[in-house]
């Protein structure tokens, strides 16, 4: 319960609020080249929303047609259809919020645009501190991070595969999901079973990720609450879940964890995580303006980097020793704890791998660039 309680949640959700204004403060969040990635992803998603919603439409377009001959303005079960398709779609499928993750596959504009929003993070710590002494200030994470590959050895053939491989793997896992949460909301259909069986899945979920306790209160809920909002509690859930382990990529991709590591490194840090990203995941889903949203989650990730881990040292044979030694959350309860004006003093002492390179750090982002 620890990780999940309503204090971690709640810091996580000001941690979006906090990350999201000084991502939009970055001059270079708004740059041609990021303008033009967003317009082609809008362009792509509309194409791609298009063409999955082919089915929808043709339902719609005949319910239309049959109106022409049949007065249907006494009938509810037209209305009835045409609602529950497009539940289907955006809360049991999640289309929407599908097309926006997978952007992430399709372009490397929001891994630059992840570093980029870690440089002025960095820059804007700086600042915030020039007049302290340097010696106690925390090491950077830009220029550490910068260089680690994100391809690991063979970087060009893993580059060659990862934009095919990346859409696959996400498409596979995403039909798997979409696959489970139709058969479990069909179940719901069923007489006497149907209203327990989305509390039981949430209970399962729940208790897998975040323990038996909160498991327990959305179960309870799950009893009481209709249908339709439970499964939109759910999938908000899990797309929250989704979008954080997406905009966390351009992290993982440097510093890696091994799959267990990483498993516990999310469970560590789950109420936070999730108080960060369920605003986002609401926001994404949105038409058009859901791309651009998802660029600010992205850039935003980048301030949340900074108070959920250490700065890592530069590549080298401690980074084993760094990895294992992030698995568990060591500052969780200094963070939660923190007065949200202090936000920027957190962290301010480096302990461990994270003083390695502090000096260096400080004199390559030069003073000019706060200006």
């Amino acid at each position: 319960m620890s990780n999940f309680d309503p204090n971690a949640i709640l810091r996580g959700a000001q941690l979006t609020l906090v990350g999201a204004h000084r991502a939009l403060q970055n001059p270079q969040l708004f740059t041609t080249t990021h303008y033009r990635q967003a317009a082609i992803a809008v362009c792509a998603g509309l194409a791609i929303r298009i063409i999955i919603n082919v089915p929808i439409y043709a339902v719609k377009l005949l319910i239309f047609l049959l109106s022409l001959f049949v007065d249907l303005d006494q009938e509810t079960w037209d209305d009835k259809v045409v609602n529950g398709l497009d539940f289907i779609s955006n809360s049991v499928l999640q289309i929407p919020f599908f097309l926006m993750t997978i952007m992430g596959s399709i372009t490397p504009a929001l891994d630059n645009l992840f570093m980029d929003s870690l440089r002025w993070v960095d820059q804007t710590y700086i600042q915030k501190h020039e007049s302290d002494d340097p010696t106690t200030l925390r090491a950077l994470y830009y220029p550490t991070l910068k260089m680690y590959s994100t391809h690991g050895g063979n970087a060009a053939k893993k580059e060659e595969k990862s934009f095919v491989d990346g859409v696959l793997l996400f498409t596979a896992k995403y039909g798997r999901r979409a696959t489970i949460s139709l058969a479990i909301y069909a179940l719901t259909f069923v007489p006497l079973v149907g209203p327990f069986v989305l509390p039981a899945a949430s209970f399962y979920t729940f208790n897998k990720a975040v323990g038996p306790v909160p498991a327990g209160v959305v179960f309870a809920f799950g009893l009481i609450l209709p249908k339709r909002h439970m499964v939109s509690f759910l999938q908000t859930y899990f797309s929250s879940r989704s979008l954080m382990s997406r905009l966390l990529q351009p992290y993982f991709r440097r510093i890696r964890f091994t799959k267990q590591q990483k498993k516990i490194w999310f469970i560590d840090r789950s109420g936070v995580l999730f108080g960060f990203s369920v605003a986002f995941t609401i926001m994404v889903k949105v038409p058009l303006l859901g791309v651009l949203i998802y660029g600010i989650a992205e850039a935003s990730t980048a301030y949340l980097i900074t108070k959920i881990t250490e700065p890592p040292p530069p590549p080298g044979s401690d980074n084993m020793e760094f990895i294992a030694s992030e698995v568990r959350w060591k500052n969780k309860h200094l963070l939660l704890n923190l007065p949200l004006d202090k936000l920027d003093e957190f962290n301010t002492k480096m302990t461990g791998a994270g003083h390695v390179g502090k000096v260096s750090h400080l004199q390559e982002i030069p003073r000019r660039q706060f200006t």
